[in-house]
Formats: structure tokens, sequence, C-alpha cells
């Protein structure tokens, strides 16, 4: 009988974390998958159960909460439950600059994209290790591969941070048998841009700048388990970010500063 795989998948609800869990359910994994609105978790893990005949297991938790991420792994480790896959996809946007939002906002946000990023790797990642054998994904974006512009302040700097901790996790896990991608995807199909009140700005943006979040999750499952610790999807995605690393400072600064002042808000 064959051995099954488990995969924890945050902000599950939506966009590319539904996307994820439909692709491990796909190629065998049982599933754990968290987010805020029970209700979408509990309406995708029947869905998977009824399509893949995976074992599916909801935990609605917020991980704007400092105490979630352990609860999340106090629930899992109580159960018997062994996670062989993380996926760190949870998180959101805060339009505007770093001053139009109170800071009990700004910490809630720095808490789901940094805190609990790190803090879920530090504690799953043990059992990986001692099991010789796992695989991590922390959902970064290309956001956090250009020069930072106005508005969403934070947003390209948390990513950032993601990818550079994703880059030296994977450098210290690969010895052990742990693979860890940092995924950088561009603009995507999802709820992303609906919740953080920009939908009308960035459906401007022409079609080809534009992915599925289907397309995303299956192009990230095949990358980290090829064992990529970056891995930007798309071809124009690839293209952009080659240019902005080759391309003159003041050229890249000048473009983003007249793109960030059509597509977000300041």
């Amino acid at each position: 009988m064959a051995e099954t795989h488990t995969a924890l998948i945050t902000g599950a609800s939506a966009g590319i974390g539904a996307a994820l869990a439909r692709v491990f359910a796909a190629h065998g994994f049982d599933l754990v998958l968290t987010a805020r609105r029970a209700d979408r978790l509990e309406a995708l893990a029947q869905e998977i159960a009824t399509t893949h005949g995976r074992n599916v297991r909801v935990i609605a938790a917020d991980l704007a909460d400092p105490a979630a991420p352990g609860r999340i792994f106090n629930e899992i480790a109580s159960s018997g439950v062994t996670i062989d896959a993380l996926v760190n996809n949870a998180g959101y946007g805060l339009p505007g600059g770093l001053l139009h939002s109170p800071w009990d906002q700004h910490r809630d946000f720095l808490q789901v994209m940094v805190s609990a990023v790190a803090e879920l790797s530090y504690r799953f990642a043990p059992g990986m290790v001692e099991r010789q054998r796992g695989w991590i994904i922390n959902v970064a974006s290309v956001a956090g591969l250009v020069p930072g512009s106005a508005g969403h302040t934070l947003y390209g700097a948390v990513k950032s941070l993601v990818i550079k901790f994703s880059q030296s996790l994977a450098l210290e896990l690969r010895p052990k048998g742990v693979h860890v991608t940092a995924l950088c995807p561009g603009f995507t199909y999802s709820e992303f841009h609906d919740v953080n009140g920009m939908r009308q700005q960035v459906s401007q943006l022409p079609k080809f700048m534009w992915m599925d979040a289907d397309t995303v999750a299956r192009l990230a499952y095949d990358a980290v388990m090829r064992g990529d610790i970056l891995y930007v999807p798309g071809a124009y995605n690839k293209t952009l970010v080659t240019l902005v690393r080759y391309a003159p400072d003041w050229l890249v600064n000048d473009v983003l500063k007249k793109f960030a002042k059509k597509f977000r808000r300041v």
C-alpha cells in the first residue's frame, strides 16, 4: 500500500490557496486546510473528497492572531496527522500609503505575512527533517523582486523578506531532504484585488499580464517537487524580473513610479 502524505495549506479558502489544495489532492496528498472562512473551507473539503477521494481536515483560524500558528500545530499534532508539505499561502494587501491605515492593521498584516510564515515553518520543519522528506512552498510575489514604489508600502517589503527567508531555509534544509520554494507570481485572477479594493484599477491592465490561479498552482507544485528554490511562473513575469535586474535603476524607478500612480492607491 502506497504511503500517504499530507499537506497543510494556509489561506486555502480561495484563489491560489484553493487551487494548490486541488493540485496536491490530485497528486495523492491528504489535506489540512486553514483560513478564516470555515464555510468556504468546508465546501472545498467536500469538493476535494468527492473529486479526489482524499481525507481533508479543516481548521478555521485567523493568522492575524499571534497564537494561531501554535494552535494549528497543536491541533494537528494531537490528531496524530503528520505534515509532509507546508504551503504558506495566506496573505492580502493593504492599499494606500503607510500613514493611511492605523498601526493595528499594519501589525496584523505583518503577523500574517511574516511572523506566521516563519513560525509555521519553524514548527513543522523539524518533523520533515526527522523523516528526511518534506516540501515547503512560501507564496511570495514578483513584488518582492522589483524595487519598491509608492502605495501598498509594506507588501513588496514583506514579500522580499519571504523570498530571502525561503532561500536561506532551502539551503539549510536541502541536505536533510526538505525542499523549500519561494513562489513569486505576478497578477493572478483571484479575490486578492477584491479584498484590497483595487479590482477596478487592476482590471485595466492588459490580459497578457495575468495568469489564472490553477496554472500558477500546477507550476508551483512542479517547482517544489523539482527542488527549485525560487520560482517565477509565466513568461511575462520572468521577462519582467529579468528586465528589472539588468535595466538601469533610474529607468526602472521611473517606470514603477508611473505604474504606481495609475494602478496603486497612494
